[in-house]
């Protein structure tokens, strides 16, 4: 007797695609692909995993300040208001500035309280101010509750490409190349059915937030489904769906752009989700922080 991929999913706890891996990778006893599918046995058990030690430690203690947190809500206007005021700023630097913007940290300041900045490209000034808009605009979607879907997606998407206004909002109708990248984004014709796919999967998801979003994160950026500003969107997604789930938001720094594109590599090319899902864990755990001290101070 044999189970599905999604049956197993839904018995071990685990997404679809783990499992996929897990069977490719020779892990689960007795499974065999049949066709483009996989046979495991009924009485198979959950592979066990070491990386999941360290990470189990992580994600516990990453709920244990969440439940501090949540202790402490609801916060008021002037709490959020100090609390994401720099964070605004720098978020939108570090965004950028792994895409490729040359505005500086103090430079971005100055463009976003509306003044220019001599010598520095005009595209340059509206991806801040663009991000700035997309990052208050997700910030609506959570106090409205609004649940991810491919509309919101395109919506934050067109606040992010202040600078292609004909692009905005849209879905590519031409292949692409991601120059260095270990990962082939996929045909036009197939970016529809495969953003659907990934929300019904992630939606579906029974796995840590944590782990659910390093997945989420990795297989949009995958997919590639705009012309540009798909990684700034990207990572406004994630924290949509972190403050969604009551989360602070994180910005992933520009300094650790080596090892955020690396994480990429290593889920395409080894099928590990661990080094996006640590690096991610880190940022929220830092920032679980600051905010309990905030809150504590």
């Amino acid at each position: 007797m044999f189970m599905t991929v999604k049956q197993a999913s839904e018995r071990w706890g685990i997404s679809e695609r783990r499992v996929r891996v897990l069977c490719s990778q020779g892990k689960i006893s007795g499974a065999f692909q049949k066709g483009r599918g996989w046979k495991i046995p009924l009485d198979a058990e959950k592979p066990a995993d070491g990386r999941y030690r360290s990470r189990e430690s992580m994600l516990a203690q990453i709920d244990l300040k969440k439940k501090k947190l949540d202790s402490r809500r609801p916060l008021t206007e002037g709490e959020l208001e100090r609390l994401l005021e720099e964070f605004t700023v720098e978020y939108t630097y570090n965004s950028n500035a792994i895409e490729g913007n040359t505005l500086t940290l103090k430079e971005t300041d100055l463009v976003l309280k509306g003044l220019t900045v001599d010598q520095k490209p005009l595209k340059d000034h509206l991806e801040a101010v663009g991000h700035k808009e997309a990052f208050d605009f997700v910030r609506e979607l959570v106090k409205e509750k609004t649940p991810l879907s491919e509309n919101v997606i395109k919506q934050i998407h067109y606040f992010v490409l202040s600078d292609k206004r004909d692009d905005r909002g849209m879905y590519r109708r031409i292949p692409v190349r991601i120059i260095g990248a270990q990962h082939e984004p996929v045909q036009p014709y197939l970016i529809g059915p495969k953003m659907e796919q990934l929300l019904q999967e992630y939606s579906e998801s029974k796995e840590h937030i944590i782990t659910k979003l390093a997945r989420f994160h990795i297989e949009f950026e995958g997919i590639h489904p705009f012309i540009d500003g798909n990684g700034r969107t990207g990572r406004l997604l994630v924290n949509l769906e972190l403050m969604n789930a009551g989360y602070p938001p994180i910005d992933i720094k520009f300094t650790d752009r080596s090892t955020y594109y690396n994480a990429f590599d290593a889920y395409f090319v080894k099928h590990d989700l661990s080094a996006m899902e640590g690096l991610l864990a880190g940022y929220v755990n830092a920032r679980l922080d600051i905010y309990l001290k905030a809150l504590q101070e």
